[in-house]
């Protein structure tokens, strides 16, 4: 067995650690079962994970094993994807059963299922306990053999695209703050692609989506359809001064910066929401930085829109919900999106690498098979 662990303070620096070859590598106590991961998606959200991981905590999912230097320095950046029960002390689960959810980037998990329906579980590791529910749900998928291109686009595209229904469901529910545009800083991304998909169906009215992107995907960004305009960084004249509302997938200080800059008092209201630029280290020392209205911007966290609105509307009503919303997005998707699979984490370490870079082709969507 293998994790592909990650600095904390520094997400550019991985390393491989061997946490045990074999099942018998793995003592279970009674009601834990140990999983095999079959796939898993890399995208630039999991970049913000490991970027914002002891603020929000999301180095908590996964302690790593230990290696005997510096230990508490690395971590596990959570991933989504599928795994299979190849070891059982629970009585609920048989081997061979799968699951759906979040996952570490390794070989085998150990987990703790509770509160087991038909439909679902959570793993109530002890060290999970205080983190938000979302994360700890997995989906039960029977024993039946998987679907690699639907697992792929699943597994890629539900944890984005949740975000993305979350987003569509928030600003309808603000009334777009009296926008006229919805203006979505890198509008090339998954999660915002999928904010545009969502409000473009919108049948009743609704503003303009705008799309901010980098020249080099201005025409991939035209080519899914579901922007009304699209305008590269470089061409923020361009910009409508109308009331907007922005949807930050960047966290690039210096281009939000220069967007609100730009709009003024036609800023109404900011989401943030994404790291697709993790290191703005010299983009906060901008002077366009300085522009960014903080008292109209807020960080927008969907794990928690989500808890929300599940007890307002029902846990079924919302998952139902959602559930609509991902179908569309991901039939549209099979249109514009590329799937590319990895096979072995001691290949993924240059994958990792382009990631956290940036140097990702924007219609490409990345599958590991540890």
């Amino acid at each position: 067995m293998a994790e592909f662990q990650t600095h904390k303070t520094d997400i550019t620096k991985t390393r491989l650690v061997s946490a045990g070859d074999s099942l018998e590598d793995f003592t279970l106590n009674d009601g834990e079962i140990l999983v095999a991961i079959e796939r898993f998606a890399f995208t630039a959200n999991n970049v913000t994970y490991g970027a914002v991981g002891e603020q929000i905590g999301y180095w908590q999912f996964f302690p790593p094993s230990p290696s005997g230097e510096g230990d508490s320095d690395w971590g596990l950046v959570p991933v989504w994807g599928f795994a299979s029960v190849v070891a059982s002390k629970n009585s609920d689960m048989e081997l061979g059963e799968r699951f759906y959810g979040y996952f570490p980037m390794a070989n085998f998990l150990k987990m703790t299922p509770t509160r087991v329906t038909p439909e679902r579980l959570v793993d109530g590791a002890a060290h999970r306990a205080e983190l938000p529910a979302v994360y700890n749900s997995y989906d039960r998928l029977g024993t039946a053999t998987s679907d690699a291109t639907a697992d792929g686009m699943r597994a890629l595209l539900n944890p984005l695209y949740g975000t993305s229904y979350c987003l569509v469901d928030a600003l309808q529910e603000q009334d777009y703050h009296g926008a006229e545009q919805v203006v979505i800083l890198s509008a090339s991304s998954k999660t915002a692609i999928g904010l545009a998909y969502g409000l473009s169906q919108i049948d009743t009215e609704r503003p303009r989506i705008v799309g901010l992107t980098s020249p080099s995907n201005v025409a991939f960004t035209q080519s899914v359809g579901s922007y009304d305009d699209v305008i590269s960084y470089d061409d923020l004249a361009a910009l409508k001064l109308v009331p907007s509302v922005l949807v930050d997938m960047s966290g690039n200080a210096a281009v939000l910066g220069a967007v609100h800059g730009a709009l003024g008092d036609d800023m109404r209201w900011c989401h943030n929401v994404g790291l697709t630029h993790w290191d703005t280290s010299e983009a906060q020392k901008d002077p366009a930085a300085a522009q960014i209205i903080r008292d109209r911007s807020e960080m927008f966290f969907a794990p928690g829109h989500i808890q929300r609105r599940a007890k307002e509307w029902g846990a079924l009503d919302f998952n139902a919900k959602v559930a609509g919303f991902l179908a569309g997005g991901i039939a549209h998707a099979q249109n514009w999106m590329d799937v590319k699979e990895t096979q072995g984490l001691e290949n993924f370490g240059t994958i990792y690498d382009a990631v956290v870079a940036g140097n990702m082709r924007a219609k490409e969507g990345l599958i590991i098979l540890p």
